[in-house]
């Protein structure tokens, strides 16, 4: 059973502020600045170009992945951290293409996060051969996935609303048409339950500076079915990825049946070890337990606001299986009061046109820190 007042120690949030923003940018882990120290005294500092062998810099990568695997259900070995986020969609929907070069249709949704859309957009621009981004209501993907579909790319979760996709009737479907399924879980990692396996994901991609609590631009990861690859070809060919990565060979040739070919370039050493240290937060927590304790917390959101501030209405189901773990309310004058929450030390954020959204994250907020934000909207 997880201990959440043990887990709420181990953050450093300001006196007195109650932080509903961990969907958007998690807070620092305590273990962080000793983490960077070490790192920069006990590592850059005295090791300097030893440090890639000796303190198994050149490997982070993939130990690290390995971490965040046990936390999608992703098996040993699927899993590769580096880059960001928008780099990581582009080189999975363009090695999804390349999987079914005879379909020329990526479809995606009206509610899907806009840079993915703006890389799939940039993607489609540079192949120039037809290629063409289709997106539908949320709602209606399930319809809209055909046998002219090459990939289908989605978030889980909706940004705004925090409403959830059926991922396994998605790629089941997507899979009966023979295309592939691209997930971004960059609001779903540490905040639900994921089984990428289980379900037979394709590809997911993801963040760390979210509910993983690994800074401002911490690096993205990226899970690849282990039946895969050793067909997938890398859209994004760097060195890092290469079969003999210091041979310096001019021609690129993928790492062989490893998911180290989905590496590309050079990774952020310095923020692998703030990776780590907020890792350590997840050492000795259930996500099936974080899931059960966000879903209490966020009942009682609902409820205290919806009977206690007017004009106030929930976006997004109210069927808790059906939504991640942040809560978002529609207000005619949601930026305004956004902003006075905030300068009343309740951190929350808002959403074009008229949302206030609310992150739920059991690792650090509890039923005080819950009613205190609903008095304060009140």
């Amino acid at each position: 059973m997880t201990n959440f007042a043990k887990t709420q120690a181990m953050f450093d949030i300001p006196e007195g502020m109650v932080y509903h923003n961990g969907n958007s940018l998690g807070p620092m882990p305590k273990a962080g600045p000793d983490a960077m120290t070490r790192f920069m005294n006990e590592e850059w500092r005295t090791e300097l170009i030893k440090g890639w062998n000796t303190k198994g810099w050149f490997m982070q990568t993939n130990t690290l992945g390995d971490r965040i695997g046990k936390l999608i259900g992703a098996p040993k070995d699927s899993v590769v951290v580096s880059d960001t986020l928008s780099i990581k969609v582009f080189q999975a929907v363009g090695a999804g293409l390349a999987l079914v070069p005879d379909r020329k249709v990526i479809l995606s949704d009206t509610g899907n996060f806009p840079t993915d859309l703006y890389m799939v957009q940039g993607l489609v621009k540079l192949k120039e051969d037809g290629y063409k981004l289709r997106t539908v209501a949320p709602a209606a993907v399930l319809d809209a996935i055909t046998d002219e579909v090459a990939v289908v790319t989605l978030t889980e979760l909706d940004y705004r609303t925090g409403r959830k996709h059926d991922m396994k009737a998605i790629i089941d479907k997507a899979h009966s048409v023979g295309a592939v399924v691209v997930w971004d879980l960059v609001h779903s990692t540490g905040a639900i339950p994921v089984d990428v396996l289980g379900t037979d994901v394709d590809f997911a991609v993801g963040c760390t500076y979210k509910f993983f609590n690994a800074g401002p631009g911490g690096p993205a990861f990226i899970y690849l079915a282990p039946r895969l690859i050793e067909t997938v070809k890398p859209v994004l060919s760097g060195w890092y990825g290469h079969e003999a990565p210091f041979a310096f060979d001019t021609d690129y040739r993928p790492m062989p049946g490893k998911i180290d070919r989905m590496r590309i370039g050079t990774p952020s050493i310095a923020s692998f070890a703030l990776l780590e240290a907020a890792l350590d937060v997840w050492d000795n927590v259930d996500l099936n337990d974080v899931r059960t304790r966000s879903i209490e917390l966020m009942e009682l959101f609902i409820h205290e606001v919806e009977s206690r501030c007017d004009g106030v209405t929930l976006a997004g189901p109210h069927n808790m299986d059906e939504r991640g773990s942040h809560v978002s309310f529609e207000f005619e004058h949601g930026y305004p009061c956004m902003q006075t929450l905030i300068e009343r030390k309740v951190i929350g954020d808002f959403r074009a046109p008229n949302m206030m959204r609310f992150g739920i994250t059991p690792l650090f907020i509890g039923e005080a820190d819950i009613l205190k934000a609903v008095d304060t909207l009140e």
